[in-house]
């Protein structure tokens, strides 16, 4: 069967397929002066190094002659989003329904062979595609970012750090580390350009193992039961059940992107109307406009959880100043 022809799009920037959400968390880390930098020159050489070393030593890399249909996938994905490099990928033995981008200056991917048991072509392409997505976005360097800040915040240090500040960035990390998923799978599906594709995969990552055995209707439903429904108390639980979470949760995340699809915003990202490398808008405007649009949509919620999130975003907020002083007391900054 013959494959189908994908819309390339040249020049797209990141911006482009970036949720307003992660957008708006990195906005707090943007106000860290020099942190990104520091970080890069503690790692870039030394643990992403050992990282490749620890791939290279207990996974298959994928190459031309090593699983060659799935270094295709990943050629085609780096073909769509006109990437500018293409990262390394590797096979892991792994149970789990799941894939990573790690590394700092050459990030590299990471596919659990489990994936290879239950996906199809389409739906392994945009797994692909969703990590390249955190490639291209630097979100490989920001969660390293995330996780030093972390160890300094709470290691042997003993930095002057209230509760309220301490907690602040500690959920505001996994806040952003979940709403950077939302972003990657805007890019896995402008990949694919096949929502239905993309929203199976989705159903599979929630325990689904044969396509003929899933209605996306009924899926749909169950996200709208899921997200809408419920007393005080389940809400406190949804609270609960999320606050330590890495990923959203499936439902969530398939409501995100067909709330995104269809808004018409990836159709007219496919019709090459998008923002593009070399005329990308203010950075620093960009990342505030999207800090405000986020608080808009949760001062206009009505669910618990966004009102807890809300509070937290506020809260790493206030902590950013000292989270400036307390790596620069590490680094020597100034």
């Amino acid at each position: 069967m013959a494959s189908l022809k994908r819309s390339h799009l040249p020049g797209i920037s990141p911006r482009a397929w970036e949720h307003p959400a992660d957008r708006a968390a990195l906005a707090t880390l943007q106000k860290i002066p020099g942190l990104d930098i520091a970080l890069r020159s503690l790692i870039g050489a030394t643990t992403e190094r050992s990282l490749r070393l620890h791939a290279l030593a207990s996974s298959v890399r994928v190459t031309e002659r090593q699983y060659p249909k799935l270094y295709q996938l990943l050629r085609e994905s780096c073909n769509v989003l006109d990437a500018d490099y293409t990262p390394e990928l590797y096979l892991t033995q792994n149970p789990f329904f799941n894939a990573g981008a790690i590394g700092v200056d050459k990030p590299f991917i990471t596919l659990n062979n489990s994936i290879l048991d239950i996906a199809n072509n389409d739906e392994a392409l945009a797994i692909i595609a969703h990590e390249l997505g955190h490639c291209l976005s630097g979100h490989a360097l920001y969660k390293t970012l995330l996780q030093l800040m972390l160890r300094i915040s709470v290691g042997a240090l003993n930095l002057p750090l209230t509760a309220i500040a301490l907690s602040g960035i500690i959920y505001a990390l996994r806040e952003w580390d979940r709403k950077s998923e939302l972003s990657a799978d805007r890019a896995g599906l402008l990949v694919v350009q096949n929502p239905d594709s993309s929203y199976s995969t989705l159903v599979k990552m929630a325990g689904a193992k044969r396509v003929e055995d899933i209605d996306l209707n009924e899926f749909f439903k169950q996200a709208a039961d899921y997200r809408d429904g419920g007393s005080l108390v389940d809400n406190i639980y949804k609270i609960i059940n999320t606050i330590d979470q890495t990923h959203p949760f499936p439902v969530l995340r398939l409501t995100e992107l067909k709330s995104w699809v269809d808004s018409g915003e990836y159709g007219k990202i496919i019709a090459g109307n998008y923002t593009r490398r070399n005329a990308e808008e203010n950075v620093k405007d960009a990342f505030y406009e999207a800090g405000r649009q986020y608080k808009k949509d949760f001062s206009e919620s009505k669910s618990p959880v966004d009102i807890a999130v809300s509070s937290v975003v506020d809260a790493a907020s206030t902590a950013a100043g000292k989270a400036k002083d307390i790596i620069g007391s590490v680094f020597g900054g100034s």
